[in-house]
């Protein structure tokens, strides 16, 4: 059955359970779930006694039930963490709205703050093996959203350099493409080079999900071993948030966020920032003196020619907190960068001259309402459409050494290839997500997620070339469908369903005579279909102690840039790859305790088993200066991830988390071979298998002044050593491992006025020790920064 008709039926059968709801209309029991403090409490289970009505409240603690008969009935509330609610009320007339103030179930809480998770709980209860960061705390920082990720537990963050280097999000062995970004819920496929999650700071996020295997359906697209979304504080309010950084090897960071909201709904939103570097850091390599000759087995020399810097801004009108509309949003994202190369795929190819450059020019579309047409139906849509180009220059002709020196050479040509190379992707992502509550304890969820590609490109030093002018299109739709029943507060189970379609037009050249330089290309246009199917489930054994578990049959469609290819990221393309495909196993729990009136402890501990076909991976091209993507037979991942937390009151608070993974080769025979493959059963190369974090805060109170305060932190990040190459090659003293890595960091915070100045100090990798990430390139040695943040809320009522 084809997309379209599925979509239909879908449809059909969702908006018949509409018109069968607006019958039968009675009284409403309204109501909102909130604590001592006045916050709001989500998530809570509201039962009406000696009837069928029970449902939970939503996550701004409100609830509401309709078709209610006349008459005395007692309800009752309930809520993890917080003892119990109940109350006896008469409905009449035209129904009761009832306000629930619950009391924390554990006094002794109310004196202790688990620091750097409480904000988000409600994101990390849910039957996914999710961790939700609170980026909020996070905002006096340096760090942008990549690096606040490389800190959670089972996540790996890999750059090729400094600011602005290319660099990729690992999830439990899964990496790259397999991993899907999102910012609100909005794929960030097509964004550009001018905004990416590694020059993104962390002031435009409220907080930031990571969904580690299966993921929600809500989240639409072929994410294969995880997510990671983005979210921003998207609540109506008049605020500002503006900051400044400055520090070593001339790096400058700049972003502004401001929003108004006036009493009649309208409202503008603006997000700004840039960074900019000249990525002159320490790196230790092999080299030759050309004035003298002298060869260098190793030695310390400054990046010099790495600059980069990105500006970007995004713009919001519309109006908020209408029936029609709970939020309407057009808007614009501009950006642009440009980044000097400095070396290849590997640190042996040593760049001068060459350099990429790109923008972003991208109109956008929100439009989110609650209660469409009858109560209970939410429905949320987005689109967006990138105009923006990349383009690689390499036009000098020379061979570079690391001291900066080179050769020229004869003729016409370029550092790595001669090339005005300059693309548009035309790329575009609409989304449509609605769910519908049945009753009080079931509801259904559709999500459709649509997106295009059509490169076209052009190159002025070769204007007449039609190998430019080859079709380079693609397009994919992932449409899903998902069951959720929430039996009471302890029990909860999502199963769902997803269509993968992927179709794609290229052409692939041959030679029609046998004559030297005779080419031709002739069109392939291929078409597939996968279906994809999972669940979850979560159980609350004790009050403090949740079970969760997950599987998901999921395929990952591969990408443009996969198959076309992209210069800007020395990436060639593959147009024989074949989606990947994995069953993905869940398993975990989370317990929280607290004792002597002070001290708080959080455990939590995931598994993971993965089997994957068709496996997508990277590796060096024939010539060792890019990489291509190719597949990989079978894969077989298993794992475990686990994190412990400990707070004293709102004094300290320190937490370590470690990550093993199992990955192996489970291909036993390679393509067209009879034998068993020499990697059989290896672990896949340049992957780590073993790392984790520690932490540490001490934070004081009206230092100088009251609401003035102080922190002191400390971040430790491990990475155990591991192989370059696959394991089996090589002799066992000739092997290229990447050795152990520590990495420390300090920050001191001090707070003015409550939060409305503040000021930052850091520095980064204390110990100047070598990291090294994707094929061994170095990243940044020792560096510090500074940081003033201002920061304005008004409360909107």
């Amino acid at each position: 059955m084809s997309t379209p008709k599925i979509l239909f039926f879908i449809l059909f059968f969702f908006f018949s359970f509409l018109s069968f709801s607006q019958q039968n209309k009675g009284l409403t029991v309204t109501g909102q779930v909130v604590e001592k403090s006045g916050q709001t409490v989500p998530f809570a289970t509201i039962v009406i006694e000696k009837t069928d009505l029970s449902m939970i409240s939503d996550e701004n603690g409100k609830f509401i039930f309709k078709n209610v008969k006349p008459g005395r009935y007692t309800i009752k509330v309930s809520a993890i963490g917080f003892s119990g609610f109940k109350k006896s009320i008469e409905v009449s007339g035209t129904g009761i709205n009832i306000p629930v103030q619950l009391d924390n179930e554990l006094q002794e809480l109310e004196n202790v703050s688990v620091l750097g998770r409480s904000a988000v709980e409600k994101i990390n209860k849910q039957a996914y093996n999710v961790t939700a960061v609170d980026a909020k705390k996070l905002h006096n920082s340096t760090l942008d959203l990549a690096h606040a990720l490389d800190r959670v537990s089972g996540v790996r963050f890999r750059e090729a350099g400094g600011v602005g280097s290319r660099s990729e999000l690992s999830i439990n062995g899964f990496s790259g493409n397999q991993i899907k970004i999102f910012i609100d819920g909005v794929p960030m496929d097509n964004f550009g080079s001018s905004f990416q999650i590694n020059n993104i700071p962390i002031n435009l996020a409220d907080r930031v999900e990571v969904y580690k295997g299966v993921v929600p359906i809500w989240l639409g697209g072929d994410a294969l071993g995880g997510a990671v979304n983005i979210v921003t504080n998207s609540k109506p309010r008049t605020y500002v948030d503006a900051s400044y950084s400055f520090g070593s090897f001339n790096t400058f960071k700049t972003a502004v966020n401001a929003g108004y909201t006036s009493k009649s709904g309208f409202t503008t939103e603006i997000n700004a920032f840039q960074n900019y570097s000249d990525n002159n850091y320490w790196v230790n390599v092999e080299a030759q003196n050309l004035e003298n000759n002298q060869y260098y087995k190793e030695t310390r020399v400054r990046r010099f020619h790495d600059n980069y810097h990105n500006e970007t801004v995004i713009f919001n009108i519309g109006i908020t907190g209408k029936k029609y509309a709970d939020k309407l949003m057009v808007g614009f994202t501009a950006g642009q960068n440009k980044a000097d190369i400095q070396t290849g795929a590997r640190m042996v190819s040593v760049f001068g001259e060459r350099f990429r450059r790109g923008n972003t020019l991208m109109p956008t579309l929100k439009y989110q309402v609650k209660d469409l047409f009858t109560k209970g139906l939410n429905v949320n849509v987005t689109g967006n459409f990138n105009f923006g180009y990349e383009q690689t220059v390499d036009t000098v002709n020379r061979r570079y050494n690391w001291f900066g020196q080179y050769d020229p050479r004869p003729g016409l040509g370029g550092e790595a290839e001669r090339s005005l190379y300059k693309f548009k992707n035309n790329n575009g992502v609409a989304t449509f997500n609605a769910t519908y509550a049945i009753g009080e304890r079931h509801s259904l969820l559709i999500n459709n997620t649509f997106n295009m590609f059509d490169r076209k490109g052009s190159d002025e030093l070769y204007p007449e070339s039609i190998t430019y002018q080859q079709p380079q299109k693609l397009q994919k739709n992932i449409l899903a469908a998902a069951y959720k029943f929430d039996y009471n507060e302890k029990w909860s189970t999502s199963l769902f369903v997803k269509n993968y379609d992927l179709s794609t037009t290229l052409t692939r050249s041959y030679n029609p005579s046998g004559n030297w330089g005779d080419v031709a290309y002739v069109e392939l246009n291929d078409k597939s279909s996968n279906l994809g199917y999972g669940g979850a489930s979560s159980y609350y054994l004790k009050q403090n102690l949740q079970l969760k578990a997950s599987y998901e049959k999921s395929y990952r469609l591969p990408t443009s840039d996969e198959i076309f290819g992209n210069p800007n990221d020395n990436v060639q393309g593959n147009n024989n790859l074949k989606p990947e495909s994995s069953n993905n196993i869940n398993l975990g729990f989370s317990y929280q305790t607290s004792f002597n009136n002070v001290n708080a402890l959080t455990f939590d501990i995931n598994g993971i088993y993965r089997n994957s076909t068709d496996f997508i991976r990277s590796e060096f091209n024939n010539n060792q200066n890019k990489t291509v993507t190719v597949n990989l037979g079978g894969v077989r991942t298993k794992g475990v991830d686990g994190e412990i937390r400990y707070s004293y009151k709102k004094r300290f608070t320190s937490g370590l988390n470690m990550t093993y993974q199992d990955i192996r080769n489970m291909t036993k025979y390679e393509l067209g071979e009879n034998f068993v493959s020499y990697y059989y059963k290896d672990r896949l190369p340049n992957i780590p298998y073993l790392f984790g974090n520690l932490d540490a805060t001490i934070f004081f109170d009206d230092v100088f002044k009251k609401g003035n305060n102080l922190s002191v932190g400390y971040n430790l990040l491990y990475v155990h050593s591991y192989y370059l190459y696959w394991p089996s090659s090589g002799t066992s003293s000739g092997k290229h491992d990447i050795p152990v890595q520590f990495k420390n960091d300090l920050n001191v915070v001090y707070t003015m006025a409550n939060g409305k100045y503040n000021v930052a100090l850091e520095c980064q990798n204390l110990m100047d020790n070598e990291l090294v990430d994707n094929f061994s390139l170095q990243k940044p040695s020792r560096a510090f920064y500074v940081k003033f943040r201002y920061f304005f809320n008004k409360s909107n009522k």
